[in-house]
């Protein structure tokens, strides 16, 4: 289609009917292949991104006008390679297991062509990893993207289909909507088999409303629990590294820090050290009022970097200063909501029940259901955490921002799309991945030898 403004329905109607002809051509296509030829298509996509990690970077740093470069390199880089080596070995295709204990065969199939929309903050990674779970399942997907990432998503769905084209892969496996139209968006979910959505809570209301089995994520607000005991010049650092990953707009950076009263003079000497400035306290009204004019995010400084956001404040503050650390008023304070830029809000506690209440608080404003970070080595304190809040997943010691969607020294799923659970209003509380896009059947065989326990023991 033309680069024109304005489509009628039936023109846009004409248009998607186009694309789902193409991905069914496609999806019968890989029906046949086998593990090893469906895993070698995973493999040339992640490596394709890889390969082309510093074009893709530049390119959607200058189209977005998000973020930090170099960030974006390391993110496309390691992304490639964590998410490929959790996928390598997982087997998606035919009979994935046989139990004998309870005679079950289970057999993967496909679940049918997958519609994704992805944000403008996350999206060459995005892309690539939703293509590499879909395709791990024999599905095709179609992408709707953010029409401020539309160049650089397009360019990298360009990559993913050159470098499987060069395995012999069917054409249409991976398809981009190329012109940016909400009716366009919701017409593909409507005609996709199932939905990923990835990006604000407005869009993915509007894919869940699809009729269409949908897998969302929830909004990010990852509150950071520093216990007592904790080495400071060791935590400190992991948590400015994931407050000013990308400058700040990654939904799993750290957002807000809840310190033992006692040593909350001593962690603000070390965040200074390490690149962290403190905004003085009779200067927070008015950073206040400027990063949450009218009790909102100021959208305009969203992936902006420290310096600016100080700028924009009328703070002068040093040139390599990597993040801002505010206190928070009181807990019903908008500082400890979701900020999408290197601003981190800090608050005191008295006993760890009463930092957990702090970080409940700011999670039931926003982001419940996403991901709680505790610097701790109390292993009593750190099952407390994971008990008492409504979150998907609890990162311990390390750097959220960058842990948060799977690493190689973490078990969780590696991936860029986040599940909040019914907290969250999503339909998985866990990091989406390959087996959210197989549909499984079971072979059940009759157990003539099971033993039925009596009445007696059944009502013990």
């Amino acid at each position: 289609m033309s680069d024109r403004i304005t489509y009628t329905t039936e023109e846009l109607q004409k248009y998607i009917d186009d694309k789902i002809v193409k991905a069914r051509e496609a999806l019968v296509s890989l029906i046949p292949y086998s593990q090893a030829q469906v895993d070698a298509l995973v493999k040339a996509c992640a490596r394709a991104v890889f390969d082309n990690a510093e074009e893709l970077a530049k390119d959607a740093v200058a189209e977005t006008r998000l973020g930090i470069y170099e960030h974006k390199v390391a993110k496309n880089r390691n992304k490639a390679k964590v998410i490929w080596w959790s996928l390598r070995d997982k087997k998606s295709v035919g009979i994935i297991e046989r139990d004998k204990a309870t005679g079950i065969i289970k057999v993967a199939s496909p679940v049918g062509i997958v519609g994704a929309v992805t944000p403008m903050t996350n999206p060459i990674v995005t892309i690539m990893s939703n293509a590499m779970f879909a395709i791990k399942g024999r599905n095709p997907i179609i992408f709707a993207v953010h029409p401020k990432a539309m160049k650089c998503c397009v360019k990298t769905v360009n990559y993913l289909n050159a470098a499987m084209k060069k395995l012999g892969a069917p054409d249409n496996v991976i398809q981009v909507l190329d012109i940016a139209n909400l009716e366009l968006t919701q017409m593909m979910t409507k005609a996709v088999d199932v939905v990923i959505a990835t990006g604000g809570m407005d869009m993915v209301r509007s894919v869940y409303s699809s009729g269409k089995p949908a897998l969302g994520v929830g909004a990010g607000n990852v509150q950071t629990l520093i216990d007592r005991g904790v080495d400071l010049n060791d935590a400190i650092p992991k948590i400015i590294a994931g407050r000013a990953f990308d400058n700040g707009i990654i939904c799993s950076g750290e957002q807000s820090c809840i310190i033992p009263r006692a040593d909350y003079d001593k962690a603000m000497k070390v965040f200074e050290a390490k690149g962290g400035y403190i905004v003085p306290l009779d200067k927070r009204d008015h950073f206040r009022a400027v990063i949450f004019p009218a009790g909102h995010m100021n959208r305009d400084l969203i992936g902006k970097s420290a310096v600016q956001v100080a700028e924009a404040a009328g703070l002068a503050v040093p040139a390599d200063t990597q993040v801002l650390v505010v206190e928070a008023g009181d807990i019903k304070d908008v500082l400890g909501w979701e900020k999408m830029f290197p601003v981190i809000t800090s608050y005191r506690y008295d006993t760890w029940e009463e930092g957990i209440e702090i970080a409940r608080d700011n999670l039931r404003k926003i982001g419940i259901g996403h991901t709680l970070s505790v610097h701790s080595d109390n292993e009593k304190n750190i099952e407390y955490a994971g008990t008492h809040t409504e979150v998907s997943r609890v990162l311990v010691n390390q750097s959220c921002a960058s842990t948060a969607g799977g690493s190689f020294q973490n078990g969780l799923n590696p991936t860029n799309t986040l599940g909040c659970g019914s907290w969250g209003n999503n339909s998985i509380s866990e990091n989406l991945t390959y087996y959210h896009l197989i549909n499984i059947s079971r072979i059940a065989y009759f157990m003539k030898d099971q033993k039925i326990p009596g009445d007696a023991e059944i009502w013990a």
